[in-house]
């Protein structure tokens, strides 16, 4: 039962999920200024783990966000476990790195608060569950597609084009921490802001993300040319496009969390669709049999 393929895809798949999910109540603790609800680490007060009344609502929040480790990492190790029973290094090596992202989060959640919320530090934060999120994908799509070896299915040339959009995207992501970190919802009164001029870090973002949807019609349009599947990268084109509305409102509605919080929702959505361009652009070799 427990070597079952079919529970470590659903394992894998509720890990990359909460995985993704964190991110997003991370982003709620901010835009509801509660990135000091709980004002120490790891207890959430001085003598106490849980937050007091004094503490408000926004220590619920912030507590909340913290209480979520208590999902990712049970659902972490527990694709861990599933992966070592299937004895594959093809697995166990995403789910080990899995496991290791989400300890060293709760590390820097420790460092974030300790610095007031520094925003390199909330930075380095957001872009750490971006990172877990590479293994964790690679993990459930590898559980889908049972491989020894994986081998490109285009030329060299379009490897050259996936190799710029994944780097692209990655740059568009800490681009947009950036823009966080200069903008107006800091997470608390008490939280520094980077210094740069808001609106030229937001006209460098957008920069970033016009280069990326170019990036992505020029691979898309090239795989259509040649007959390679290109599912994948029309569905990374309509989330980019999806995103850059949102993008778009949120400023000229002058940032309204609801919007915000939906723009980092998203911009999970557009780093998932472009690992999956990566991995599907890339044939499994010959699949090994289900261990029942």
């Amino acid at each position: 039962m427990f070597r079952s393929p079919v529970l470590l895809t659903r394992v894998a798949l509720a890990s990359l999920i909460a995985n993704a999910l964190i991110v997003v109540t991370g982003g709620a603790v901010r835009l509801t200024g509660s990135g000091l609800g709980c004002d120490t680490w790891p207890q959430c007060t001085d003598g106490s783990y849980t937050p007091t009344r004094e503490l408000g609502v926004h220590g619920l929040i912030e507590f909340g966000n913290r209480t979520l480790i208590g999902v990712v990492g049970p659902l972490a190790i527990a694709a861990l476990v599933l992966a070592l029973l299937h004895k594959r290094r093809a697995l166990t090596v995403p789910a080990t790195l899995v496991v290791a992202g989400v300890g060293a989060q709760g590390l820097l959640g420790g460092l974030t608060v300790h610095t007031t919320l520094n925003p390199w530090v909330v930075a380095s934060h957001f872009l750490l569950s971006i990172v877990a999120i590479v293994p964790a994908f690679a993990l459930w799509f590898r559980t889908r597609h049972p491989e020894r070896v994986a081998a490109w299915i285009v030329a060299g040339p379009l490897r050259g084009l996936v190799w710029a959009l994944c780097v692209t995207s990655a740059a568009v992501l800490v681009l947009g921490t950036v823009v966080t970190g200069s903008g107006p919802h800091a997470g608390d009164a008490k939280a520094a802001r980077t210094g740069f001029d808001p609106e030229a870090m937001a006209q460098l973002h957008t920069d970033a993300v016009f280069l990326l949807l170019g990036l992505t019609l020029a691979l898309w349009l090239a795989l259509k040319a040649t007959g390679a599947p290109g599912r994948a990268v029309g569905v990374l084109l309509v989330v980019e496009l999806a995103q850059g509305v949102i993008g778009f409102v949120q400023y000229f509605t002058h940032l309204p969390v609801v919007l915000v919080g939906a723009h980092m929702a998203g911009a999970c959505a557009v780093w998932i669709a472009t690992l999956a361009v990566w991995h599907d652009l890339r044939t499994p070799g010959a699949a090994i049999p289900a261990v029942d």
